[in-house]
């Protein structure tokens, strides 16, 4: 039965690029909302093309008010189905892309586009992994269902709300981190700060940048009061600092700028934060006020170290943080802060910490979520780490995340893959891809899923 899957899928391989292609050519960044697409029109349009290509594969499916959609192969009781749960939206483009972000462009073996990895090429993946169980006729003793939602990158709504209009299965998994199996996931919140622009030192015109919390900046902008002087002590303090800084004076005003690496808020050390260079840029040049304490108590830091919150257990890892939003009008600084931390750590005398650190600045958390652990001797972890390892040859070792899936809307849910150990991450940032081979693997590893999870046994 599985070299009849083995084969059905590598019939189905030109296809599977074609159709991520297609996805990706969809720009499903957050938009305003409009009847019946909740999430903005783009949203309800890779909604509804998924839905027709699950159709297409004789996979029935729904679509629950615009806010997400399931596909199912089998039959069976909805809470003891076998979940694979992935998202459509996607970051926004952010700087530095070298192709069409949402050209679906083909080369060197690989397909590049905003959402080939995080998350819709995974998506497709574990489509074409369901079409081949269903075409290979292998008996099931449960469902299987495919989740797309449409706001896993702004909070999750989507899931939210289908989980009070659809009866949500027990167990899953998210193919949106790496591979093996990832067991844990850090708690994640986003602290808001906000304090007084000072009136000495530096005066700083503008300064806003970040677009969303979970995002890194890779670039930022900011004028501030000054002239050739002011420019040139800018670019020499970069020049001090490591980084690169540009800056340009003109009628009275200094536009300076720093060029940094974006990347995702749960990975900040792999990225280098712009807003983070440019806070410790203005800290030379004698600024004074919140953005002072925030270079002081953040800047390029990402562990929370400055803040007195840096911490590390042996369950989950070290706690992280990146400073992703800054904002400046009306003698006002406010920032977010994207923080993950350890199953072990106690949020709330955290934010104390902060506070104690920042007693300037209003400190509030608005949104959080808490730490994910399945244990690693479920059927379900054992049986995808067995899965994994027959493609791959891989070890089998559960692993633990900063970043938050769709795996934590389930009682017992992990994320699996798409991400082998040995490629660079690309979610959210330019250029981003997923190589051909890696999407073809991806298909084959979630097939082997499915059989052993949902498979009759004979």
């Amino acid at each position: 039965m599985l070299d009849k899957i083995e084969k059905l899928l590598a019939s189905y391989r030109e296809e599977m690029m074609e159709t991520v292609q297609k996805w990706i050519r969809i720009p499903s960044v957050k938009a305003e909302a409009a009847p019946g697409a909740p999430f903005g029109l783009p949203a309800r349009q890779a909604l509804d093309t998924a839905m027709a290509d699950c159709e297409r594969m004789g996979l029935p499916a729904e679509i629950i008010d615009g806010y997400a959609g399931h596909a199912d192969l089998g039959e069976g009781d909805t809470y003891e189905a076998l979940a694979i749960l992935a998202h459509l939206d996607v970051v926004p483009v952010g700087d530095g892309w070298t192709v069409d972000p949402f050209g679906g462009e083909r080369k060197d073996g690989r397909i590049y586009g905003r959402g080939t990895s995080d998350d819709k090429g995974p998506a497709v993946a574990a489509l074409y992994a369901m079409r081949a169980v269903k075409e290979a006729g292998v008996p099931l003793k449960r469902k299987v269902r495919l989740i797309l939602g449409c706001d896993e990158e702004c909070g999750s709504e989507d899931l939210r709300y289908y989980k009070t209009k659809v009866q949500m299965p027990r167990s899953g998994f998210s193919p949106d981190a790496d591979y093996p199996v990832i067991n844990i996931e850090k708690g994640g919140a986003h602290v808001h700060f906000k304090g007084d622009l000072s009136k000495e030192g530096l005066q700083v015109i503008s300064f806003q940048v970040g677009e969303r919390a979970n995002v890194v900046p890779g670039y930022a902008s900011a004028v501030v009061a000054g002239d050739e002087a002011i420019a040139a002590a800018a670019v020499a303090a970069g020049e001090k600092m490591g980084f690169p800084v540009k800056a340009q004076a003109e009628n009275g005003q200094v536009k300076i700028e720093t060029i940094g690496i974006n990347g995702h808020a749960a990975f900040p050390s792999h990225a280098r934060n712009a807003i983070g260079e440019m806070l410790l840029v203005m800290k030379e040049l004698g600024v004074q006020g919140a953005i002072l304490d925030l270079a002081d108590a953040v800047g390029m830091t990402c562990n929370g170290e400055n803040l007195g919150i840096a911490m590390e257990d042996k369950i989950s890892g070290e706690l992280t943080g990146s400073l992703d939003i800054i904002r400046v009008e009306n003698g006002c600084v406010e920032a977010v802060m994207d923080i993950r931390y350890p199953v072990l750590f106690n949020l709330e005398a955290g934010i104390d910490l902060i506070k104690m650190r920042l007693p300037r600045m209003e400190i509030t958390v608005p949104s959080w979520r808490k730490p994910h652990h399945v244990s690693e001797h479920a059927e379900l972890v054992k049986e995808l780490l067995e899965a994994y390892h027959e493609v791959t040859g891989g070890e089998k070792k559960t692993i633990a995340i900063g970043g938050g899936t769709y795996a934590q809307s389930m009682e017992e849910g992990v994320a699996f893959g798409a991400k082998f150990p040995e490629e660079v991450e690309m979610a959210h940032q330019a250029d981003e891809f997923i190589s051909e081979e890696s999407l073809f693997q991806n298909a084959r590893i979630f097939a082997q899923a499915i059989v052993r999870l949902a498979g009759a046994k004979e």
